[in-house]
């Protein structure tokens, strides 16, 4: 019998996967696979989870949140050089990666692929040689939006609730000046946001960057250069209709590379798959092959 570990975030999403746990450990019985629980708990998450996957001897592990809760287990494994495969339940308000993969269409399918061990190799990126994301660094306009959303309204809401604060702001946008650096070659341009990409779905929108592939051993950065408001709104409103970015469009800067060296000289936070990263300038390195995840 194969054993695998579940780790679940409790409050991802409408904090409902909890309701969910015995209809997920009898689907994974049938399949003669014993699931080991996890309850993730900010506080003591790091100090105990490399730990716990050692002593459970599992063959492999689900990841059950949002993309924050999968940003943390592939850090973990990453830093504590734990080669397991990654199953991905999606149950966050924003769950980009499990979307790119396709995984939520057919959980009774993916859970026959976990069974059968039917995996590939994915790149992650590395911040300033640090923290590792599975999906997206972005910094500048709509970047602090997931923390600036309501908590109540996020659970109510979902997804719509970004969409609901990012138009809120979208008048306030100021242009940056950035700096980039790849493979020696030096950029400049204004621009109101960044994005360097790994997969092609960011906050709830799946189809941004269709060129983009987690395997290539390459990340794509893309930026929104400074604009006239329609221009912006036009760009925007081409993103939630799924018609993605057009790399040929004026308005936009794009740049496919294995490392950027991101500056501005305006004070900027970045934005970690979701999560709260560290302060520009930083440097983004492609890690090729780094992660192995159940597809």
């Amino acid at each position: 019998m194969k054993k695998i570990l579940l780790v679940y975030n409790p409050i991802s999403g409408h904090a409902a996967f909890k309701k969910r746990l015995d209809g997920i450990i009898e689907n994974f019985q049938r399949r003669n696979i014993l699931l080991t629980m996890y309850r993730t708990q900010k506080e003591i998450f790091q100090k105990e989870f490399a730990e716990c996957v050692r002593e459970s001897k599992a063959d492999g592990i689900i990841s059950a949140g949002g993309d924050g809760t999968l940003h943390a287990v592939i850090n973990l494994l990453m830093k504590s050089k734990i080669d397991l495969p990654v199953g991905i339940i999606g149950s966050g308000t924003s769950n980009d990666f499990a979307t790119y993969l396709g995984i939520n269409k057919n959980l009774e399918e993916y859970f026959d692929r976990i069974a059968n061990f039917k995996t590939r190799r994915v790149d992650v990126g590395l911040v300033n040689g640090e923290k590792y994301f599975i999906n997206v660094v972005s910094a500048g306009a709509f970047t602090a939006i997931a923390h600036e959303v309501n908590v109540k309204l996020k659970n109510f809401l979902g997804k719509p609730a970004y969409y609901i604060q990012g138009f809120k702001e979208l008048t306030k946008f100021k242009a940056i000046i950035f700096n980039v650096t790849s493979n020696k070659v030096n950029f400049e341009f204004d621009a109101f946001l960044f994005i360097v990409l790994n997969s092609s779905a960011v906050a709830g929108l799946k189809n941004v960057a269709d060129f983009a592939k987690v395997d290539d051993g390459e990340l794509n950065l893309l930026a929104i250069k400074k604009c006239s408001t329609r221009k912006l709104f036009r760009i925007t409103k081409n993103l939630f209709l799924g018609k993605g970015v057009d790399i040929n469009d004026e308005n936009i800067f794009h740049l496919q590379g294995k490392n950027f060296v991101i500056t501005s000289a305006n004070d900027l936070t970045s934005d970690i798959d979701g999560e709260i990263g560290a302060k520009l300038p930083i440097k983004i390195e492609t890690v090729p092959n780094a992660v192995e995840i159940f597809v």
